[in-house]
């Protein structure tokens, strides 16, 4: 647990962050968490089902390889969905302060973290 509450803190640290979490894309639910303005556990559960879908239709299209990210856009803020590449089934969640986030940056830290994230 260590390994995912120390990661979780180091994605806190990006510019904007306002929540994170390491989410079980099957079940919904939350590995592990920190920050806040977003109920975690509601969003992990409803941005499972954008991942599962996302998965289904790129399976139905035959498109192969991974998703990189998935980047919801919203008036204030950036939501970040990356699927692990190591860690099948799981993804991580970054909620980002829009008029405080660098989203290149942001993503690049993300992907940075999931590569040394083991659970």
């Amino acid at each position: 647990m260590a390994n995912i509450s120390e990661n979780l803190a180091k994605l806190m640290e990006i510019d904007g962050a306002v929540g994170v979490s390491l989410v079980d894309s099957n079940s919904g639910m939350v590995l592990g968490a920190a920050g806040g303005g977003v109920d975690m556990e509601l969003a992990a559960a409803g941005n499972s089902e954008v991942v599962k879908a996302k998965m289904k239709t790129m399976k139905s299209l035959g498109i192969k390889g991974e998703i990189e990210d998935i980047l919801i856009t919203l008036e204030t803020q950036y939501h970040i969905l990356r699927p692990m590449i190591k860690q099948k089934g799981l993804f991580l969640y970054i909620v980002l302060d829009k008029a405080k986030a660098n989203l290149a940056l942001a993503r690049r830290n993300v992907q940075n973290i999931e590569s040394s994230l083991e659970v």
